[in-house]
Parts: C-alpha cells; sequence; structure tokens
C-alpha cells in the first residue's frame, strides 16, 4: 500500500521519518551517500530541512570514475576508505557471485566444522529454508572461492568505525523493491529501527526507481553521469551479485564504457575463470 502512495505523499512520509530521526538523536546523524540516484535524492531530502549533516562516502576502490568526481562536487561529504583492498578480499574469503545470501550460504558450505550447519545450507532448516539454491549447487565444488564478505570488509567496516568514533547514527537510501532481503527487513522493523543492535533510518523504504527518477526530473538536482551511459544500478564495479539476471549485465557493458576496467577484472583479478564456470557472458 505504502509503494503505490503518490510521490508527494512519499516525500512528506520520508521527511516526516527523517525529522523523527534527526530530533531523536539530537542531529547527531548522518546520509550514508554512495554517490548514487537513492542515495542522492535522499540526501537532498535531508538537507532541505537540516543543511548541517554531513554525507559519509566509503570510496571502495571499485567505484565508477564518474561516482568519484561527482562525490567530489558534493559539499560536506567525509570520505573513508577500507584498510583491505577487493584482490585481498576475494583471495581470502571468496568471489560475490549470484547473491549475498547464496554467497554466504555457499562460504559457509565450504568453510564449516559444523555438521548441522551444513545440513541445512544443503537441504534447509525445518522450514526448507536458508539452503543453497539447487541452481547453484554445483559452485560448492568450483575451483574459486565464493564468499559474501567483500562489502563488510570494503564498506561496513569503516563505516561502523567512523560511526563508532563520531557517535553518529546512519540514514541509508535502501529500498524495499530492491531485493527480497530487503523487502522481508522492510516488514520485520520499522523505517527508523531505533532499538535494533545497529540503529538505522531508512527513509526511502516504501520509495521505487520510478519515484527516484521522478524525484530528481522535478526538482533538477544533478546526479552522476553514470547513469546516462547504460547503468540503471552503479554499486562496486566489481561487484557480481545479480549479472546473471541482467541482459545486457554490467560486466558487459563496462566492456564498453570502462575497457581497461573490464580487462582489470577480467584478466588480472581472474573473473574470467569465474564467469566462465557459472556461464554467464562478459562481452
Amino acid at each position: 500500500m505504502r509503494q503505490v502512495a503518490t510521490l508527494l505523499e512519499k516525500v512528506r512520509c520520508s521527511k516526516d521519518l527523517i525529522r523523527c530521526w534527526y530530533e531523536a538523536w539530537d542531529g547527531n546523524v548522518y546520509v550514508s551517500f554512495s554517490g548514487g540516484r537513492d542515495s542522492t535524492v535522499l540526501l537532498h531530502l535531508v538537507r532541505t530541512m537540516f543543511p548541517e549533516v554531513p554525507g559519509v562516502f566509503v570510496n571502495t576502490g571499485l567505484e565508477y570514475p564518474e561516482i568519484v568526481a561527482f562525490v567530489k562536487t558534493m559539499p560536506n561529504v567525509v570520505t573513508l576508505r577500507p584498510k583491505v583492498p577487493f584482490h585481498q578480499v576475494i583471495e581470502k574469503y571468496g568471489w560475490p557471485v549470484i547473491s549475498k545470501e547464496q554467497s554466504q550460504f555457499l562460504h559457509e558450505m565450504r568453510t564449516t566444522k559444523s555438521e548441522s550447519l551444513r545440513n541445512t545450507r544443503l537441504h534447509g532448516n525445518r522450514w526448507g529454508q536458508s539452503k543453497i539454491s539447487e541452481k547453484w549447487k554445483f559452485l560448492i565444488e568450483a575451483p574459486f572461492k565464493v564468499s559474501h564478505m567483500c562489502c563488510k570488509k570494503l564498506k561496513k567496516d569503516p563505516m561502523n568505525a567512523w560511526c563508532k568514533e563520531t557517535g553518529r547514527q546512519p540514514m541509508m537510501g535502501n529500498m524495499a523493491e530492491e531485493s527480497s532481503l530487503r523487502a522481508v527487513a522492510a516488514q520485520r522493523y520499522s523505517c527508523n529501527a531505533y532499538e535494533c543492535k545497529r540503529p538505522t533510518s531508512k527513509p526511502l523504504t516504501y520509495w521505487t526507481q520510478r519515484d527516484v527518477k521522478e524525484y530528481l526530473r522535478i526538482t533538477g538536482i544533478p546526479y552522476s553521469p553514470i547513469y546516462d551511459m547504460g547503468y540503471e544500478r552503479t554499486g562496486c564495479m566489481f561487484c557480481l551479485f545479480g549479472t546473471h539476471l541482467e541482459a545486457p549485465n554490467k560486466i558487459q557493458v563496462l566492456s564498453k564504457t570502462h575497457p581497461k576496467h573490464h580487462d582489470y577484472i577480467l584478466n588480472k583479478l581472474g573473473a574470467k575463470e569465474v564467469l566462465d564456470f557459472i556461464g554467464i557472458p562478459y562481452i
């Protein structure tokens, strides 16, 4: 019901959530700013009310050059960097493929010493959930590592360290329509999750990509030119989550827009072996 509300109603609702979050923490808040369209809209909404709120950008080393350049044009944005580079993360933990959930299950299946957990990952829990999909069980024997740890090491860890240091509480541009996990989280928790172990505000939870585009059109605020180059979603350049669902996928588009980066991920980092094994095109 909330997702089919008008854009004006969603803007009002989001501003109410932002105001409540700001007041609850006495203004000691920030916007998690990726440089993408969603967080650009959120940052604009927040600053129409509280101009002094900072944005925080984590430059993982995997950001599109157009995203990095756009972030630099925004005032009062703190840039953080991870302690470890991407190539060390995939060497130690594995590649982010298929989805965060399936990568986690595959990683646990291959590394755990718990027979109970292995059995759950193979066959599911009592409700038939929390298991590796039949479609992806062949990746248990893949000649490369698979893991969900990339996001944690490159984004969450530096952001959490900054939050601990400053005491600021985050506002994020996550939307329920982006994944089943986020949809479930939207039903389970409030948009302003005050009581969670990690308090988080998600004022755009019930927005859609159509709403975001319409807001940008109406307001005329600038956004990264990467979206005019054939990309609908951005995120990290070398993340392989969801590439099996796209046509053309982000790696194929990368070959046209950023050929040097395309060559690097395929031939230097070894993604060619990964994509070939799964059967995902990359040219």
